[in-house]
């Protein structure tokens, strides 16, 4: 019996010619991942266990994204702790604030993940680089902070589900309309612990941004990781942003998977996740009349240029409703130049919206968004549990970047259609 991607992925980095689902294994990682929130635990057990140094300070990110800019004096002591902890030891890729992002889409940007990689991270949407065809989950403190020190961690081998697209996107349909429709087809502990791996002819039509995104909420599923196949637009955004060597892992012809979701592309109309999880989404034509009173387009899910990109393609030459706050916050600083060399930032401002610095911050009711009782928001992110961005009595809905602009205007979830 062959092996699927995740196998094949985990087999090398175990040293192993075969590995099986349900396995434990040690395996090396190529880069381990804390931010802001979860470093400072980490680095309290490496400090506990007296070690000196860590395994390798080139292997190692620290990003100070999800306070940051610091809101108090907490999360000032919290990023003062893991900046200290990345000089004390040389750590190469500490992103310090101005010159961070969001750590999701930061690494792979900086060419900081290629595809065969195994990747950990102290933070559920690690998962975003299986896009890549890496391996990439998240783990707890400790296990980051075991990580830092041995260069290994123990994974227990997933089974994969294979999800086959097939067809073409309609108008308005985006990546994460995509992955929306999938989670409310199969609920939010659907591929618990499993691999979800993307195959069929579908895969021509999706750019990388689209593929960052969808594996990004694979947890939103409950899977291990999610992960795609190495194509051309694999090995483009590969090879434009890093100059490292990688394998390229296929999945063998044999493989065995689990079981089999098949995804119609082009029977898909837009999605819209209704509170209070991910799983209750259902098309746009059957939201209804919706009022809302915040926007946010953002996050590690749908922070991209295209994703601003889109948002603006509705935005441009109108107003945001004057019953709705938009905040707009580009995932990198690269991405927030980008925007602004384009019109984009322009473009925002002139509406109405709040053109932000790079921050996860309204995404985990953290700061720079907050929602008070009784308040409904539209968000491009990938969580609207409750409380998940304030009050634990507000509503988050999930969209696309285009619905969210959309909504922006007309005050009410709607289509682009209707303002276009």
């Amino acid at each position: 019996m062959g092996m699927t991607l995740t196998e094949k992925i985990l087999a090398r980095h175990a040293g192993k010619e075969k590995v099986e689902p349900g396995e434990l294994i040690l395996a090396r990682v190529d880069l381990a991942l804390g931010n802001d929130v979860t470093s400072p635990l980490a680095i309290q057990a490496f400090r506990s266990l007296g070690i000196g140094e860590v395994f390798d300070r080139e292997k190692i990110a620290l990003v100070p994204d999800h306070f940051t800019p610091n809101k108090d004096i907490r999360s000032a002591d919290q990023a003062r702790m893991m900046r200290d902890f990345a000089r004390e030891q040389g750590i190469v890729n500490y992103f310090e604030v101005g010159r961070m992002g969001i750590e999701h889409v930061l690494l792979p940007d900086e060419g900081l993940v290629v595809p065969g990689d195994l990747v950990i991270g102290a933070d559920s949407h690690t998962c975003t680089y299986g896009a890549l065809c890496a391996f990439s989950t998240g783990v707890g403190s400790t296990d980051l902070a075991a990580a830092m020190i041995s260069g290994e961690v123990w994974l227990k081998v997933p089974e994969s589900v294979r999800i086959v697209l097939s067809g073409r996107p309609g108008k308005w349909v985006e990546g994460k309309d995509i992955i929306l429709h999938i989670i409310g087809t199969i609920g939010v502990d659907g591929a618990l612990y499993q691999s979800m791996e993307y195959a069929g002819d579908g895969l021509a039509a999706l750019p990388m941004a689209w593929r960052f995104t969808i594996s990004n909420m694979a947890i939103e599923a409950g899977a291990k990781n999610g992960i795609f196949p190495f194509d051309g637009v694999t090995k483009a955004y590969a090879d434009g942003r890093s100059a490292r060597e990688y394998a390229v892992v296929v999945a063998d012809r044999d493989a065995r998977y689990s079981g089999e979701i098949a995804v119609d592309l082009g029977a898909l109309e837009p999605q819209v996740a209704f509170p209070h999880l991910p799983e209750n989404s259902r098309p746009l034509s059957r939201v209804g009349n919706v009022p809302i009173d915040q926007v946010v387009v953002g996050s590690c899910t749908n922070g991209r240029i295209e994703d601003l990109r889109s948002a603006c393609s509705v935005l441009r030459g109108r107003k945001v409703h004057g019953n709705v706050r938009m905040l707009v916050f580009p995932a990198t600083q690269e991405i927030h130049l980008q925007a602004m060399r384009e019109g984009l930032a322009e473009i925002f401002v002139e509406a109405g919206a709040a053109f932000s610095t790079p921050t996860c911050g309204p995404c985990l009711g953290g700061h720079m968004g907050i929602l008070a009782q009784g308040e409904r928001a539209v968000a491009t992110t990938n969580r609207n549990f409750v409380g998940r961005m304030g009050h634990p009595e507000s509503e988050v809905y999930l969209a696309n970047p285009a619905v969210a602009a959309a909504s922006a205007v007309l005050g009410r979830i709607g289509s682009p259609d209707e303002i276009s």
